[in-house]
């Protein structure tokens, strides 16, 4: 079974809105940046050492 296709919503137009999408629609705020994609993205996580005892 696959997922319904998302709705489409109007932007909001009151002061209150919230979503980032409809303060971007409003001129209120900036579009977030889009994060650059990893270059090795098979690299453990670099950790900070564990307290060995």
């Amino acid at each position: 079974m696959t997922m319904p296709a998302a709705v489409p919503m109007p932007p909001r137009y009151d002061d209150s809105a919230a979503d980032m999408r409809s303060l971007v629609q409003l001129g209120r705020e900036e579009p977030p940046p889009v994060p650059a994609p990893s270059t090795q993205p098979f690299l453990e996580p670099d950790w900070p050492p564990a307290d060995e005892e």
